[in-house]
């Protein structure tokens, strides 16, 4: 991956890159997964756990995203370029979402949404694979998302997660 052909200066490439976090080498989706973290914890600053905010400005984020990151790949010419992270943000957004923000939250969610984002079971692959566009880089991490948020659902079931404060 070359750095060159991005213009971090551009505002929609930087957005796309995750503030810059998805230039980092290696891992760039592990970095911006973790660029995520602070926007979680603002966002639930700003609006609340389990805000209808939180809610709206993650459905605003993904209808974003779908811009920013299909303009900033055809600006490159390589469709879903690992550097381009918008979507494990929103990903993480979504894995997050419900939850309170303490460590245990955070870092068992960040986890779940990197094994699917990563490991892209089925549909994930499918829609990886065959939906193209900013949709095509959005969806399949969207749905890593909700996957990870089941299993943090799963596990905070069990384990009442709440209960530990960031």
């Amino acid at each position: 991956m070359t750095n060159t052909k991005f213009d971090i200066k551009n505002p929609v490439h930087f957005l796309a890159l995750g503030f810059g976090s998805g230039l980092i080498k290696p891992a760039p989706g592990t970095w911006g997964t973790l660029a995520g973290i602070p926007v979680f914890l603002v966002l639930v600053w700003l609006a609340g756990v389990g805000s209808l905010w939180y809610s709206t400005a993650v459905v605003i984020s993904f209808f974003v995203g779908i811009y920013l990151c299909g303009k900033t790949a055809s600006d490159i010419g390589v469709h879903d370029h690992g550097a381009i992270v918008w979507d494990e943000i929103v990903g993480l957004l979504i894995t997050l979402a419900y939850f309170a923000p303490n460590i245990a939250t955070v870092a068992i969610g960040f986890l779940l949404f990197r094994l699917f984002d990563i490991v892209k079971p089925w549909p994930i692959k499918a829609l990886d694979k065959h939906v193209e566009g900013g949709l095509g880089i959005m969806i399949d991490d969207v749905v890593a998302g909700i996957f990870a948020w089941l299993g943090l659902y799963a596990i905070d079931h069990y384990v009442d997660l709440s209960s530990l404060v960031l």
